[in-house]
């Protein structure tokens, strides 16, 4: 998930299976019960609103590898005339019961053909699109399209104080990426989405900083807990559980991860942590803590174990319905030379207290798109600058 040709992934990747340090739960996460409807900031000089929603309602239903999350791609059109910068978005959730969370996705006039194809051939309203767009031409791996934002419950407006905003040439596309999760109806279709989007544009000056985003993952191997059994306590059974539900790209995902963070074969425990090179200077804005239900805490340091040791990120309590962008107190100039190191606690006991998770089979938990999986994310809100 890296930005493609910036970034690069590197070192060591770790795990502790001594949860005695992890905080207490937070409460039950009610699922979904945090939504957007927080008023918007007023807006500044040179700022614009423009609201958009979805091109009619949808009822999700779960995919035919199984499961009860799916993953639907909408065609957002801003109707960009002249070249703007997305200072803030704030995504509105028609229904918040089955909301899980969302993505949007800036697609440059390259893309927008494909992803229109993409639209015209899927019947119904949008394509299913796990991982990413989905789209070749529009995938942020590829370095085709950029992540622009995220909402989970709890989250409000993403605004910073600085003058920076994601350019958006004329012609450009969002695809907005919702993730509906339908636990709560054992997987069978529910209700219809309809959300918005409202976005705060600006026309910029030679001071605005261009963003972008760079999400610094850890692996997720949770095993279950000693008082838990099945066939999907297996590492193995369960990452082909998350292959047959999300297909390859999100199955191998697992064992990349552990690749990626310089190990060769995974360390099951509770918390887990992977150090990424910084390869380009920049400066760090903001960031957002992603996991799911069995979250227990997540942090973000900058040059760990060294005199010049920060932490960036830090949600010592992790709730489900409380997930915000944290801004940093004054922007954080970082480069070649330094690293990120993104660690993350997850607590299988939650399982057996939460009312969306305690009626399915324990298992081994992996990175995977569902509810019932997990991730492991620091999403950081960065500006490239000169060297």
């Amino acid at each position: 998930m890296a930005l493609a040709g910036v970034f690069a992934v590197v070192a060591a990747c770790g795990s502790d299976a001594d949860n005695s340090a992890a905080p207490a739960a937070t409460g039950p996460h009610s699922a979904h019960a945090g939504g957007s409807s927080a008023p918007p900031q007023p807006l500044r000089a040179g700022e614009r609103f423009v609201d958009l929603r979805m091109a009619g309602a949808y009822t999700p239903a779960p995919p035919e590898g199984g499961g009860s999350d799916e993953y639907r791609c909408q065609v957002i059109d801003p109707g960009l005339s002249k070249t703007a910068f997305l200072t803030g978005t704030q995504f509105a959730p028609e229904n918040v019961a089955i909301a899980h969370h969302a993505i949007a996705y800036a697609v440059p006039p390259g893309g927008a053909a494909a992803v229109r194809r993409q639209d015209a051939k899927t019947p119904g309203l949008g394509w299913q699109c796990f991982g990413g767009t989905g789209v070749a031409g529009a995938e942020v791996e590829e370095g085709d399209a950029a992540w622009v934002d995220t909402w989970a419950p709890g989250a409000t407006e993403t605004l910073l104080d600085q003058d920076a905003g994601y350019k958006l040439e004329p012609g450009s596309l969002l695809v907005l990426q919702i993730h509906y999760n339908l636990l709560a109806t054992d997987g069978k279709p529910t209700g219809s989405d309809r959300s918005a989007v409202r976005l705060r544009l600006t026309d910029g000056t030679p001071r605005t900083r261009e963003l972008e985003t760079w999400p610094v993952d850890a692996p997720t191997d949770l095993p279950c807990a000693a008082d838990e059994s099945g066939p999907l306590c297996d590492r193995a059974a369960s990452i082909a559980d998350v292959t047959k539900r999300f297909g390859p790209d999100v199955g191998e995902m697992a064992d990349r991860q552990v690749e990626e963070c310089g190990r060769r074969v995974p360390k099951p425990g509770n918390t887990q942590t992977c150090d990424h090179k910084v390869e380009a200077p920049m400066t760090l804005f903001a960031g957002f803590g992603h996991m799911h239900m069995l979250g227990r805490a997540l942090k973000v340091e900058l040059n760990p174990g060294t005199p010049k040791a920060q932490v960036v990120l830090d949600v010592p309590q992790f709730d489900f319905d409380n997930q915000r962008l944290v801004k940093l107190p004054s922007p954080v100039e970082i480069g070649p030379g330094d690293t990120l190191r993104v660690t993350c606690t997850h607590d299988a006991g939650l399982r057996k207290q939460l009312p969306q998770l305690k009626k399915l089979p324990p298992r081994y938990v992996v990175w995977g798109d569902g509810t019932s999986d997990e991730m492991c994310t620091g999403i950081m809100m960065v500006s490239l600058r000169e060297s």
